[in-house]
């Protein structure tokens, strides 16, 4: 496993939810953060993040961090504080691709 499959992985377009998992202790200021995900990007590594399944299928781990949208805060960039407000715990899942029958 490489140095890189091993640093987590966050994936959103919020910088306020990245500034929330920092200042959590969630992540490191050293974390690779990303708008959009492929396979490679996530495939063995624990993603903090909403990934479709298939991606998610391809993580070691998805973290999520819930949050309580309201109609007035969906669509645009939220601050940490907005986020914090909003935020709930942690939850972290493993996603395993079974054959459809």
């Amino acid at each position: 496993m490489t140095a890189k499959q091993l640093k987590p992985l966050v994936v959103t377009r919020h910088k306020g939810l990245v500034d929330f998992i920092r200042a959590e202790g969630i992540i490191g200021e050293d974390a690779e953060v990303a708008e959009h995900a492929t396979p490679a990007m996530v495939r063995g590594r624990n993603v903090i993040g909403v990934l479709p399944l298939d991606l998610a299928a391809e993580a070691a781990s998805v973290t999520v961090i819930p949050l309580a949208l309201t109609p007035d805060l969906r669509g645009r960039d939220l601050s940490e504080a907005e986020v914090r407000r909003i935020a709930g715990a942690p939850r972290k899942f493993t996603v395993t691709e079974v054959a459809a029958k």
